[in-house]
């Protein structure tokens, strides 16, 4: 059997993640390690995530860990991962994946259509906040940073009336007490690839990658393939209004797109049907884009630090 080294954020999340996989290794008899290390995003704690416009503000530097070899492979939130890797690595596994959707937390409001008028509610996602400023134009939307424990204590101290959170992450922390909704995919469309998790080794490194093919799990793999493929068509990273949300049903693909303006003005949604994941991604990112996708989307990249991405 193998030692491995896996590298990791060292959020509780991320090590609950990194540690989920790590049993799933020593199940099999590898000896595995951890090292922690620090991204720019966890450095960067006080600006709104949308501010930043770092690519790859989460991986980067585990991303340098694995190219020089300090460990073998590195375990992230799939949809913190860039869609275009560095041709060094591969996504050898994605793993089975927990609920996508995002879920309403508040400690005194039974569900999203009960908050008051003008009601403060906490997110640093663009996405999130188009969405909920789409069906509710009072909402005072302010930024939510921090690990998930910092957010919910926020909530919980009555600085905010409701937070939006991903289920996963709640869930994989057993900190679902808040929770008084899960919100419809038809309603807050999910970042692409949300509630998995994405296992990233050097490419051509073929002993690793032997060692953790078991991880990937083929239903994961298609839905947040397709999910990726719309993001990357639409030039997108993780801090834009983009939702992605791909799902089979009787054995057909659908998958709906959402591209947004960040007050809530403009929600552009499409959802088409189709077989091969990466076809049906590009084929809904095209008809957006077709759609007026480019225009907001460049309005939005010229409001934040990050550029316009060039479309074919």
């Amino acid at each position: 059997m193998a030692r491995l080294r896996i590298g990791s954020r060292g959020s509780q999340l991320a090590l609950w993640q990194a540690n989920h996989v790590s049993a799933l290794l020593r199940e099999r008899g590898h000896d595995v390690d951890l090292e922690v290390i620090k991204t720019t995003g966890d450095k960067i704690a006080d600006v709104a995530l949308s501010k930043v416009g770092t690519k790859g503000m989460f991986t980067k530097e585990i991303e340098e860990a694995l190219a020089a070899g300090r460990v073998d492979l590195a375990v992230h939130s799939l949809k913190d991962l860039p869609t275009d890797l560095p041709p060094v690595f591969e996504l050898v596994a994605i793993t089975a994946r927990a609920n996508p959707r995002d879920v309403f937390l508040s400690v005194r409001h039974d569900g999203f259509n009960a908050l008051p008028q003008g009601a403060r509610v906490g997110t640093s996602s663009l996405r999130r906040q188009a969405q909920l400023k789409a069906a509710r134009p009072d909402l005072d939307i302010h930024p939510l940073r921090g690990n998930v424990d910092t957010r919910v204590r926020k909530l919980e101290e009555g600085e905010y009336d409701a937070i939006i959170l991903a289920a996963a992450g709640l869930t994989r922390l057993g900190k679902t007490q808040f929770v008084k909704e899960y919100l419809s995919e038809n309603f807050v469309c999910p970042a692409a690839g949300q509630g998995a998790l994405g296992i990233e080794i050097r490419m051509g490194d073929l002993q690793t990658r032997r060692h953790l093919e078991f991880l990937n799990d083929p239903a994961a793999r298609a839905t947040t393939t397709c999910e990726r493929a719309l993001l990357s068509k639409l030039g997108g990273g993780c801090q834009v209004p983009i939702g992605a949300f791909a799902e089979m049903r009787d054995g057909v693909l659908w998958l709906t797109g959402v591209v947004a303006r960040p007050d809530g003005s403009e929600v552009l949604r499409e959802q088409q049907a189709g077989g091969d994941p990466v076809a049906l991604g590009e084929k809904v990112g095209e008809t957006l884009l077709r759609r007026g996708a480019a225009q907001i989307l460049e309005y939005v990249y010229g409001e934040t630090t990050a550029p316009v991405p060039m479309q074919p």
